[in-house]
């Protein structure tokens, strides 16, 4: 079983000994024991013992430790009769009652085997009481050997190492930790991962980035594919909007800097793992600043298009800029919607790959509305996907079953391995799509954006380049298709918890999917790319429509 290479010494100990001693109790003969056998399941705990010891406490890891302690609860009276060598007969359902349990335990064990490389034990590194440098080097170390993305991104450990080593020194030297937050946060957004973060320190709750872009102007920008940087959104009261800003303004100069050059210089922002998301996440960041800071913005006035100077103050406003730009989900919200359009189009809107409190089987829910809109003769379907934040990839599969008339491989996982020190494909998720009831083969437009990530991504990346399927967004999914089974985990100086994608999917081929790669591409690419102009951004951010759903429902009709 190919299974076996995930699991630790302890682990393997644990298996071979639990596997004698169902197969030994299964065989129904009456025989004398042999005494040391009734030792066998005390070896068990003291094994047991030493794994948990080792810090072994994984889901794999309690299932051996159940199994042991089964075992050895059940056999214990036997050390204490007075002639243990001789073994009594017993009455026929007593022999069918113990067969049955251990042909259970031996598939108990089989099931645990088998889920071997998804319930592994990844042991967490305890950096924290180390200098900031000296955990910095070793996160540093570690990352360079586990990373699933290393090869494929290009990243240069020696590089970072050289680069951020200093910054830590001197967060020492300096006693401040927060340019230790600061060198921490940017090193890890050197990934480009979304799967790589301090998780124990979310932007809005961190005090660092409070000091330093805590406050807000009431603005929030993009640019657009022509370098113009244009306002989305304006709250209404703010500094913004009393200095005559208003959606679709066009901010020329930023505190003292051209726009565009104050675009590029954004430090804080969410980590994009692709080019085209970067732009985004950059417009979102850039109207930030220490609260009380004056800020002198020069923008064109929609009205005569002239050019204004405004004084800007940043106040607190509670990160409302940056929660009014990025959806927020809740588990009352279905997970599968949809609707029969007025033009006779289906739409299946899927805000992420697991059930919620209204929908506790999403999969079903999909099969029911994909039916019905079928039962209507739709012309063509629209799944939308944007701002799918991912979920379960075995719901994905399934629910990708309805699109697919043979089987196709959905993709492989790969871990690395401990023991071979070297990236190891895991059999036990190989995930492939079986065909579905009801199958729809019409034509079929999905909708994506730059916040389409993790398992959100598989349906696009496994659908692309089918004669009857079309990508459309302004941008491409997140690229970020990283594997978090058993994540790797690094306890750093300051209470900070790093966490890590610890495997990587790869198609057919053995070629890594869907995260960005070394040149800032990645994700599922759209097949219509639609442009971020004057036009598309009046539709958008002032008038209100939905692109991208228009664009699908233009590309069905041709």
């Amino acid at each position: 079983m190919d299974s076996v290479k995930w699991l630790t010494v302890y682990e393997m100990i644990l298996g071979v000994l639990q596997l004698f001693l169902l197969i030994w109790y299964a065989v129904p003969v009456t025989r004398r024991s042999a005494r040391w056998i009734d030792w066998v399941p005390g070896a068990g705990i003291v094994v047991a013992a030493a794994s948990v010891v080792s810090g072994d406490t994984s889901l794999l890891a309690l299932a051996f430790y159940l199994l042991t302690a089964i075992l050895f609860l059940s056999t214990l009276r036997r050390l204490f009769r007075r002639n243990p060598l001789l073994t009594p007969p017993k009455r026929t359902l007593y022999k069918a009652v113990r067969i049955a349990l251990s042909l259970l335990g031996v598939l108990f064990l089989g099931l645990a085997v088998q889920s071997a490389g998804e319930l592994r034990y990844n042991p967490e590194s305890d950096f924290s009481r180390m200098s900031y440098s000296d955990a910095f080097v070793q996160l540093n170390e570690r990352l360079s050997i586990e990373y699933p993305f290393g090869e494929w991104k290009r990243i240069d450990w020696d590089g970072l190492r050289e680069r951020y080593e200093p910054l830590f020194e001197q967060a020492e030297q300096t006693k401040d930790p927060d340019i230790y937050n600061k060198a921490l946060r940017q090193y890890l957004a050197e990934m480009r991962d979304g799967h790589i973060r301090i998780v124990n320190d979310k932007v809005y709750d961190s005090p660092v980035y409070k000091r330093e872009g805590g406050g807000g102007f009431g603005i929030s920008t993009i640019r657009l594919d022509n370098g113009r940087v244009l306002a989305t959104l304006v709250l209404k009261g703010s500094p913004a909007d009393k200095a005559g800003i208003r959606v679709g303004t066009e901010i020329l100069k930023w505190d003292g800097d051209d726009a565009g050059k104050a675009y590029e210089a954004v430090s804080w922002s969410d980590t994009p793992n692709t080019d085209q998301n970067e732009n985004v996440n950059r417009g979102r960041f850039m109207p930030r600043a220490p609260i009380g800071q004056v800020v002198e913005v020069v923008y064109r006035s929609e009205a005569d298009g002239e050019e204004q100077t405004a004084s800007l103050t940043a106040y607190d406003d509670q990160y409302e800029t940056l929660k009014r730009t990025r959806p927020q989900l809740t588990v009352e919200t279905p997970p599968v919607e949809g609707r029969m359009l007025d033009n006779g189009y289906g739409y299946i809107r899927i805000s992420r790959f697991l059930p919620g409190a209204s929908s506790p089987n999403p999969a079903s829910d999909l099969k029911q509305l994909l039916q019905s809109l079928m039962d209507e003769e739709m012309k063509g379907l629209i799944i939308d996907l944007r701002d799918n934040p991912g979920g379960e990839d075995a719901l994905a599969v399934w629910m990708a079953g309805h699109f697919v008339s043979e089987v196709t491989r959905y993709s492989y996982v790969s871990y690395y391995n401990r023991y071979t020190k070297k990236f190891e494909l895991n059999t036990g998720e190989d995930y492939r799509i079986r065909p579905s009831k009801p199958y729809y083969g019409g034509s079929i437009a999905i909708l994506v954006n730059g916040r389409t990530a993790s398992s959100g991504e598989g349906l696009p990346l496994v659908l692309k380049g089918r004669p009857n399927v079309t990508i459309i967004g302004f941008t491409g999914t997140n690229g970020s298709f990283g594997v978090m089974t058993s994540p790797i985990t690094a306890a750093m100086p300051g209470g900070y918890i790093v966490e890590s994608a610890d495997g990587r999917a790869q198609n057919g081929d053995g070629i890594i999917m869907g995260d960005g790669d070394y040149t800032g591409a990645g994700g599922a690419v759209p097949d219509i790319r639609i442009p971020l102009n004057e036009e598309t951004f009046a539709m958008k951010y002032i008038q209100g429509e939905d692109v991208e759903l228009k664009a699908a429902i233009e590309a069905l009709g041709q």
